[in-house]
Formats: structure tokens, sequence, C-alpha cells
């Protein structure tokens, strides 16, 4: 069950976020604008989903935030413990990513009637990674050593040069991004999965007072690990999943924390194919592990389901999700993923193709996460 959350349209809709509210309704976003970072009127829209009686539908899209000559871009949305509703977003400077400011809006009320957020606090997010970030991003690429057997004084080796900006303070102080839900650790800590297109690595925020401050931890380092999608084991580490936009080969990455996600190991492939797409990692309720991902090395003509019982160390129960019937030469990306109270599993997700764009949703019932392939 599912459908397009709005109709195709030309502009380019993209990178969306769903999460339930305390109402039982769901509530996305997206950006939709002439391009991406180079498009001054890129915006945030959202969307409520109501359920009533036998009829179920998308309120009609409106502004969730819109920074008056610069574009908006990778909203988040994440629920907290006191119910309030947070829209995370970066505002690319200059029309350049890695000058990105990353913003937040908090609601701690939705509208009675539509759903929608009622913002009542407004902040951006200014993270200072200090020396130790460079001294870390060293130690990664000492531990990976990467294969770079050809350079010269004018073109040093990709690891040598990211070295060098990590030692620069602007430059590790901005361009952080989001992508993927935050997750409320055990500790209560709240860890925001980030990562930079200028350095081509990750790193979180995380908070220990409520989103009140948030601190930088340490990069995880790696050949190209970015958009984290985070999971807390029954152990107590974290597990950072990781879209690939290194070499080859074309895999999803895998990092660990100890510490809450403070420190992280380097970052290294998995077995699980990955076109260079974001991924999302939820835990549902009976312990259970999925994933929702292309699951290709190349493409992103197809998207997939995959289940693990044993905390992401393997997986099984894939289930093609895209192209469903008559959707074939279709691309579908970045894709959504929660599970409601119901433990109904609901998913959205960028089409594009044909002339067209938008943001679909789908209902996964839990009787699909069973099986073999």
């Amino acid at each position: 069950m599912g459908g397009a959350i709005f109709p195709m349209q030309s502009k380019h809709c993209h990178s969306s976020s769903v999460i339930e509210t305390e109402g039982g309704r769901l509530l996305a976003c997206w950006y939709r604008g002439s391009g991406e970072r180079t498009a001054n009127d890129v915006i945030i829209e959202g969307a409520v989903y109501r359920e009533e009686g036998d009829r179920s539908e998308w309120s009609a899209p409106f502004v969730m935030a819109d920074t008056l000559g610069l574009p908006d871009c990778n909203p988040v949305l994440f629920g907290d413990r006191a119910g309030r509703i947070w829209m995370f977003w970066v505002v690319p400077i200059a029309n350049r990513w890695e000058n990105s400011v990353l913003k937040f809006r908090r609601a701690s009320r939705l509208h009675e009637e539509t759903g929608r957020p009622i913002w009542d606090w407004q902040d951006s997010i200014h993270l200072v990674p200090g020396p130790e970030f460079a001294v870390s991003i060293r130690a990664g690429f000492d531990e990976l050593d990467p294969s770079e057997p050809l350079w010269a004084e004018y073109a040093k080796p990709y690891s040598r040069l990211l070295q060098e900006a990590a030692s620069d303070p602007y430059k590790r102080q901005t361009g952080w991004m989001t992508r993927n839900h935050p997750i409320i650790l055990r500790s209560g800590t709240i860890v925001l999965p980030l990562y930079s297109d200028g350095f081509n690595l990750s790193m979180v925020a995380y908070s220990q007072d409520e989103g009140e401050t948030w601190h930088a931890g340490k990069p995880i380092v790696g050949l190209g690990p970015i958009q984290p999608t985070i999971l807390q084991e029954n152990s107590g580490r974290l597990v950072a999943f990781h879209r690939d936009s290194g070499g080859p080969p074309a895999r999803v990455l895998v990092s660990h924390s100890m510490d809450d996600g403070k420190t992280w190991s380097v970052a290294r492939d998995t077995d699980i194919p990955n076109p260079g797409s974001s991924l999302e990692v939820i835990r549902i309720m009976d312990g259970r592990w999925v994933m929702i991902f292309n699951r290709s090395e190349a493409v992103r003509d197809n998207l997939y389901l995959a289940v693990s019982s044993d905390e992401g160390q393997s997986w099984h129960s894939y289930r093609q999700l895209e192209p469903a019937p008559g959707r074939d030469g279709l691309q579908f990306s970045y894709p959504s993923i929660i599970q409601s109270k119901s433990g109904t599993i609901h998913a959205t997700w960028s089409v594009s193709g044909n002339g067209g764009e938008t943001i679909f949703h789908r209902i996964i019932p839990l009787s699909t996460l069973t099986g073999g392939e």
C-alpha cells in the first residue's frame, strides 16, 4: 500500500524524512526547487498523513522552512522524549555543501486540525571540533593505509590533503550535514548523524541535555563513509552504516563506537552493495534490524528491504520494493523508514524519471519482513 505524496512535477524533489507524531499522524518533509545547493529557490516542504476510517491521504504540501535567497536542503525529522518535534536541515552558503550551516526548528505542539508543527524555537548548531580532529584523521588513515602510489608536491595523496584540511579550524567547523534520523541512546544522549562533503567522511553531534547544547564527536574515518545511519546494540555499542562515497568495491561501510559516539573505529566495507546512495537502518519492536537500500553497486533503479536478527552481523529476508509494476525506467533513492506505534513500517523515498519527480510513501506490513529471498 502507498502512493505518491504529490503528483510528479518538474522541480527537483529529494531527501525526504518521515516520523510519527504524538497524535498518531505521519509527518514527512523533503526539499524542493530548481536544483540542489546551486538553486537559491530550494525550500523545505512537508505534508501530514491522515487516516480517517477507510480514507487515508496526504495533505497538500506546505512550507516547513525557507531561508530567503539561499537553498534549504537535507531535512531530518525527530521526536524527542518530551514529545517535541525537531527538524534539522542545512543551508549551503555560497551554494557549496562544504559551507553548509546546520540549523534546526523545534515545535512543542501541533496545529489541532491540520497536524502541522507550530514552530516555537529556531537556531543554528555550531560544532567546534578541536585539534584532536586532525589527530584522529591522521590515525585513521595510518590504520587504513590506503594505496596511493602516485603523487607530487602539487598533487598530494588524498589522505594527506584531508589531514591538512583537518588542521584548518574553519574547515572542520563548517559543512556538517544531516541525512538520517537521530537516535536516543539508553543513557538519554541524543545522537545526530552528520557527514561532510568537504572531508568525505562522517561525525556525530551529541547532546546530553535534551538538545539544549550539542558537542562534536571524533571523525569517522574511512574511504568515503558518509550519511551514517546509527543503531545501538544490546551491548551498548553503537553501529554506523554508511553510504559509500569512495572507490571500489561499492559497498555499505560500517564503523563502531564504544562511548556513545564520541570516538569511532575506522569505517570498513561490508558485503552489502551500495551505488553511492543513502540508506537507513532501524530497530523494530521485536529487536530485529531493518535496512532499506539500493541493492546495487552502480545504479538506483531498485529499492530493497533486508532484515537482520543478529544486530547487523548478517542479513536475510530481502524484499524488493521498487520498481513496482509499471515503474521501470525510474530512479529510487534516499529512503527514510520508521515503525509506527501500531507496529506498521512506513517508508518514504525519492522517485525521479520521465521528466518528473516526487516523494513516494509505502506502508509495509510486518508480514513482509519474514521468509527467504
